[in-house]
């Protein structure tokens, strides 16, 4: 139930640490008096490269100089300041790195600061142990999770929920550093604290966790979200930024499998009774949403682990008879090379992979891609991925002159194509894949989690 007369300000400076915002829109929020706030630090979006390795994805001078400036900004409007996922994948490493950051940037300003550590990585030990209990579940499109497979994983978190930022708040931190979290328990932890509406406060930090995303001006990055006992009300900070209707009502459907349920540790939003009422040119006002509690507490687990080593190859067609043929070439290349690994090299097609991606007309949705285009040029881009480094690149090497050379048929002359450099082929290096996409049953929501609290500064 809400608490009559429960108000909480929550200002949102932008999407993820590193992706900039608009500085004079920060001011007229922190102007506003917000009475926290909260920003993001990544995700899984990237891919898992960033989970396997344990390291973020946006530049370190980016994140240490709107750092600075979020702290100042804590300063000017006297409330915490809440990071989730940092370092992109939130590991615990990631966020110790922020908090040196912290330190230092504490020192340099004569400031003192309540930093809260908020650890959500998980070893692979509590994982197994869950595991035997029957306390974890597969998500589609996974199956049954072994414990071999978390055992691969390098590194495995599970995403704290608004009880475990709550936590940390309660420590009287000025400022607190999580590791991952979901995308809306860093804005839906203090309104929910302060008996706000359940389902305004979700659907709020829903449409908030983006930032200006939801707004007219979606770079501008800062938003302010004021909740009550009875919704939620959406304004962006940048001069001629609207929030409307339409533009906060879709964020729903954004990287979320259902346009109205939201699933978070602990319950799910419903929001098919939401209202959504423009207060005026550039305000939002939500009502409606309901949460919904579940008797099961459940973490999502997240896990990344090697799959191998990756060379690319990349070659440019741009004769009209091969852009147009470029799909029966990269068939006939494939099959060609597949059979030289095989009696060069003696392997198996279980024992390393190979595809090629055409820019141009289908590398991004391959067999799905319905839109019929006319490119003046197509990039053939191969793929090959192998237990080791070297392997991956003898392959690519030997791949290289079907690239360059490689005709339609056994029976027209030889044609040439362009690489962009030379070599043309590129050791990636170490690749990763997802290893986990479950949930785990726990009995309390910090159940998991470890937080840390010292002075820095």
């Amino acid at each position: 139930m809400a608490t009559e007369g429960a108000f909480c300000r929550v200002l949102v400076p932008s999407g993820a640490l590193g992706l900039g915002f608009d500085r004079k829109a920060l001011a007229r929020g922190v102007a506003r008096r917000p009475d926290v706030i909260a920003i993001d630090g990544g995700s899984t979006d990237s891919g898992p490269h960033y989970l396997g390795t344990g390291t973020g994805k946006y530049s370190a001078a980016a994140v240490r100089a709107e750092w600075a400036e979020l702290l100042a900004a804590r300063a000017g409007a006297g409330c915490p300041l809440v990071i989730g996922t940092a370092g992109t994948c939130g590991v615990d490493a990631m966020v110790d790195a922020l908090h040196e950051v912290t330190a230092e940037i504490a020192a340099e300003r004569g400031e003192r600061l309540r930093v809260a550590r908020l650890y959500t990585q998980q070893p692979p030990d509590r994982v197994i142990s869950a595991l035997a209990a029957g306390r974890i579940r597969p998500l589609p499109p996974l199956g049954p999770l072994s414990a071999e497979t978390v055992r691969a994983c390098t590194n495995i978190v599970a995403l704290a929920g608004a009880e475990a930022i709550q936590a940390a708040l309660a420590t009287g931190a000025d400022v607190v550093i999580a590791g991952r979290t979901t995308d809306t328990a860093t804005i839906a932890a203090l309104p929910l604290a302060r008996g706000c509406h359940a389902g305004a406060a979700w659907h709020g930090a829903k449409v908030g966790e983006c930032g200006a995303l939801a707004t007219t001006m979606p770079g501008s990055g800062v938003i302010l979200l004021e909740f009550d006992a009875e919704g939620v009300t959406i304004e962006p900070m940048a001069e001629g930024a609207r929030a409307t209707p339409r533009t906060v009502a879709a964020h729903l459907l954004y990287e979320n499998a259902d346009p109205f349920i939201l699933r978070e540790p602990g319950g799910h939003l419903d929001a098919r009774g939401a209202r959504y009422s423009a207060l005026d040119a550039r305000r939002v006002r939500i009502e409606g949403s309901e949460w919904v509690t579940e008797p099961e507490y459940t973490l999502k687990l997240e896990g990344a682990g090697p799959a191998g080593f990756q060379t690319v190859i990349l070659a440019l067609l741009r004769d009209r008879r091969y852009v147009d043929g470029a799909g029966a070439w990269a068939e006939r290349l494939d099959r060609r090379l597949r059979a030289q690994v095989a009696e060069r090299l003696g392997l198996g097609p279980d024992e390393w992979r190979f595809e090629i991606r055409l820019v141009g007309r289908d590398a991004t949705l391959g067999p799905f891609e319905r839109r019929a285009s006319d490119p003046a040029e197509i990039g053939a881009l191969g793929i090959v991925t192998a237990p080791t480094a070297a392997l991956a690149d003898e392959i690519a090497v030997m791949a290289n002159p079907m690239f360059l050379h490689l005709a339609l048929t056994e029976e027209e002359e030889m044609p040439t194509f362009a690489f962009p450099f030379s070599p043309p082929h590129m050791s990636r290096g170490q690749v990763f894949a997802f290893r986990l996409n479950h949930v785990m049953e726990v009995g309390s929501p910090m159940e998991a989690f470890r937080l840390r609290v010292e002075e820095v500064g």
